[in-house]
């Protein structure tokens, strides 16, 4: 089993493996599309309480104006504030499609990341299967007995068949 790690790494795993997550998420944020980073920064720019307070503060404000509760200002969107209704629900639909956006972005990251374990659990699963295979014919060469755990070695040391354990769970767990 060769190890890619570099030299030094061994002496600090974790470190190593902060700094190789680091790596991939610092890649998929260069990866991302133009409008992936415009979407990004205008939900920021909309997603905290300092956005929601100037939205109510302007709307509030449109009221009073519209609502002649502030003399001297001549309204110019009536009650039933028409413009207001299309100012906001047109802003409704374009901070909709940018949170959308950025969902499909981070679950398409997630799906990344997702199949990036299964793989990596995958090889860890195979590199156990060998260890196993591995112990079992050292300890039959060594004639070390281990009759009494023989038949579960053996059931772990098979290869594990991912479609038919993919099966399995499906038809167990609970429809959503």
């Amino acid at each position: 089993m060769e190890s890619s790690m570099p030299p030094g790494a061994a002496a600090n795993p974790t470190q190593h493996n902060i700094n190789a997550i680091a790596r991939l998420e610092h890649d998929a944020l260069e990866r991302r599309s133009l409008t992936e980073r415009v979407s990004e920064v205008i939900t920021k720019f909309v997603g905290n309480t300092g956005f929601l307070l100037a939205q109510l503060i302007l709307i509030l404000g449109w009221m009073l104006v519209n609502l002649r509760l502030i003399p001297g200002v001549a309204p110019f969107d009536p009650f039933p504030f028409g413009v207001l209704a299309l100012i906001v629900s047109s802003e409704s639909v374009f901070l909709t499609v940018f949170v959308l956006i950025g969902q499909s972005r981070m679950a398409h990251q997630s799906d990344r990341r997702s199949h990036l374990g299964l793989q990596v659990s995958m090889l860890s699963e195979q590199e156990l299967t060998t260890i196993l295979q591995m112990l079992q014919k050292l300890c039959q060469h060594m004639g070390v007995n281990v009759d009494s755990s023989k038949e579960e070695v053996r059931s772990f040391s098979k290869t594990t068949e991912i479609h038919k354990l993919a099966s399995e769970l499906n038809e167990k767990l609970p429809e959503k």
